[in-house]
């Protein structure tokens, strides 16, 4: 049984964790589920607490659940991502909140009281779902969670039928494996995804055989002669914007297709990706552009 858990990887010296204290955040491949562990059995946590509200609102929620009563939270976030709000938050759960604030961030104290109030609620709201606008299983938190992202709106109308072996990259909750899937000449699927519960969604949305659902970062997937690669890769880490995500999207694609094989991608048109897919590619063409978005089928 945990002593401790933590969520989240803080910056080196922002807040001290406790020894052997357990990952819990469903970004870390490997981490335990928070959800799954035992009310009133964990003596510390440390939250780095995201930032929308009803993510942050369920882990702190699932993190008071799972405190001993007298056992102590930890829970942080930059100020200008939900530091500033924090604090009312867990008063809200009927906690005393110490508070005080350093390198940009907000820190909030708390020693888990007997009772508590409102925990099921803010867990209800954050849990997964069927989200009618999809139509499928969602959960706040993941990319885009209650509506179809423009992106891959773009990216499934000018999508076609494919054949053979392929990988969806950053999968999400299987939106655009769905698409993927209508094709019978599609033979094997491999969904990867760094996000644990977009992972458990898409379990729940892609009922097929020729699927195989991986929880980790695709950059790293150990995959080769594919007949092709979907994907929306991301570009943001932490909130920041960062094109080498997308770049190493784009190199890992590259590197798990067969000769000849097809990578179709859609990006945000500022995104400078033509110069990584010249290089790792034979051909590479534009094949719908508009409402900011390029969509790009690359040939090795």
């Amino acid at each position: 049984m945990a002593r401790a858990v933590l969520y989240g990887a803080p910056s080196p010296g922002l807040a001290e964790v406790p020894r052997g204290a357990v990952q819990v955040s469903p970004l870390i491949p490997g981490s335990d589920d928070l959800a799954e562990m035992a009310q009133d059995s964990v003596d510390e946590a440390v939250v780095l607490a995201p930032g929308g509200t009803l993510e942050r609102d369920y882990v702190l929620a699932q993190a008071l659940r799972v405190l001993k009563p007298g056992g102590s939270l930890l829970a942080f976030a930059p100020k200008d991502k939900g530091g500033s709000r924090l604090k009312k938050a867990l008063e809200r759960f009927g906690c005393v909140v110490g508070e005080d604030a350093r390198r940009h961030h907000r820190f909030c104290r708390v020693v888990r009281p007997q009772s508590l109030r409102d925990l099921d609620a803010a867990i209800a709201a954050g849990s997964p779902r069927i989200v009618q606008e999809l139509g499928l299983w969602s959960q706040p938190g993941v990319f885009s969670w209650d509506r179809l992202d423009p992106g891959s709106a773009r990216l499934l109308a000018a999508l076609p039928d494919l054949a053979g072996r392929g990988a969806d990259l950053g999968c999400g909750v299987g939106v655009l494996a769905q698409r993927v899937l209508a094709s019978e000449q599609v033979t094997a699927l491999a969904c990867a995804d760094v996000d644990r519960r977009a992972v458990e969604c898409a379990r729940r949305n892609l009922d097929d055989p020729r699927v195989e659902l991986v929880w980790d970062d695709a950059r790293g997937l150990a995959l080769s002669d594919l007949d092709f690669v979907v994907m929306n890769p991301p570009f943001h880490n932490g909130g920041a914007e960062d094109k080498d995500l997308g770049v190493g999207f784009i190199k890992a694609a590259a590197a798990m297709l067969r000769k000849a094989g097809t990578c179709w991608l859609v990006a945000n048109r500022h995104l400078p990706y033509e110069a990584p897919l010249v290089a790792t590619f034979a051909k590479a063409e534009v094949r719908a552009d508009g409402g900011g978005y390029k969509v790009i089928e690359a040939r090795r």
